[in-house]
């Protein structure tokens, strides 16, 4: 039983006045004009977009990970207890805002490559994305040191 393969649909043929993403057939592969330096431009796209995609993963990870296992003792403190939730919330909120972010930096990229427009730059939806999440990790590592300071970790022998 042969597979059913959708062929590939040049963009400059499609009719896009919505997304180009969602435009018929939506399951079919979009080729477009390698005019100059488009290939390396589009490469450059999903590149940018997969970076996003890591990020994400990693600031996911990180949460589940500070949920999980926020202590430095063998018992967590009780502030501890009451950081790691928040804390972890936080990150995962920060791991969706990168997904979304970089989605719809990449989506939006693609619709402006079809109109012979686009212009890849950091503009300030990613500055702004990027400034909170390192302004997170800061603020994070200062509580690491902070509640570790006061909960005695130097572990004097007597």
């Amino acid at each position: 039983m042969p597979k059913y393969v959708p062929k590939p649909v040049l963009v400059d043929e499609l009719d896009s006045n919505g997304p180009l993403i969602l435009s018929s057939p939506f399951i079919s592969s979009l080729l477009f004009q390698n005019d100059a330096s488009d290939a390396r431009d589009h490469c450059a796209n999903e590149r940018n977009f997969l970076s996003w995609l890591r990020l994400s993963v990693y600031l996911c990870v990180v949460s589940v990970a500070i949920v999980i296992s926020f202590h430095f003792k063998r018992e967590p403190s009780r502030l501890e207890r009451q950081m790691s939730l928040p804390l972890g919330l936080i990150f995962w909120l920060l791991s969706l805002a990168c997904l979304f972010a970089g989605l719809a930096n990449y989506l939006k990229t693609i619709q402006l490559y079809s109109k012979k427009r686009a212009l890849v730059q950091s503009g300030l939806k990613t500055q702004t994305t990027l400034g909170i999440i390192t302004v997170v990790i800061i603020a994070t590592c200062l509580i690491f040191l902070t509640t570790n300071a006061h909960t005695g970790s130097g572990d004097k022998k007597s």
